[in-house]
């Protein structure tokens, strides 16, 4: 679908800016098509098995035992208070969180059939973590400039999986920032700055 986006829009050249779920669909996209990907952003965009922090016990039994009570046991992932506290909340300053994102969050969580829907796509999360090898492989084969800016309190992408980015492109820049999953949310400034400085020494005639 974002493929196709990128064709309706005639892209033949694009950065990409990788975060969260979105980033198994970027590198996917990049690796299709590498002569078209002229530089990568990651922001708590994971691809390293390292990336992971211990919070994944309960999905990682649901991939591989994908039983009722698996399911189960991840449906407080999906709650108001981890939403709130600990997607948000771990790491970030309060004072510069806006209740907005996460207020969102819930209330589209609470439609109905949203749960269920959200408990499929963390069972198939697994066929990204499968795919890792090939993005690898699709980093140290063509080096595409990457920026790695991540949230270093995220509780679920850890900052070794930031720096593992390292190992297959060893000209990555890699930037840790005093928040949280969402950096965004609290950091947008500090980010757009990084990007604005990788993008105009990587890409200076764009």
């Amino acid at each position: 679908m974002i493929e196709g986006f990128t064709e309706a829009l005639g892209l033949e050249k694009y950065s990409l800016y990788a975060f969260d779920y979105g980033a198994p669909t970027g590198f996917r996209l990049a690796a299709a098509n590498p002569h078209k990907v002229s530089a990568i952003i990651s922001q708590n965009g994971n691809a390293y098995l390292e990336g992971f922090s211990d919070q994944w016990d309960a999905w990682q039994a649901y991939w591989r035992d994908p039983s009722t009570a698996n399911r189960e046991a991840c449906r407080a992932s999906l709650s108001p208070d981890t939403i709130r506290d600990w997607q948000y909340g771990t790491g970030a300053d309060p004072a510069k969180l806006s209740p907005d994102g996460y207020n969102l969050d819930i209330f589209y969580m609470a439609r109905p059939g949203a749960e269920e829907i959200q408990l499929d796509l963390i069972l198939d999360y697994r066929t990204n973590v499968a795919a890792y090898p090939a993005f690898q492989e699709y980093f140290r084969k063509y080096q595409p400039p990457l920026l790695a800016v991540w949230g270093e309190h995220d509780p679920a992408f850890i900052p070794p999986g930031a720096y593992a980015y390292r190992r297959d492109i060893p000209s990555a820049q890699v930037h840790l920032l005093d928040a949280g999953h969402f950096a965004l949310e609290t950091h947008g400034p500090e980010v757009a700055e990084y990007i604005r400085d990788f993008l105009s020494h990587k890409l200076p005639n764009s």
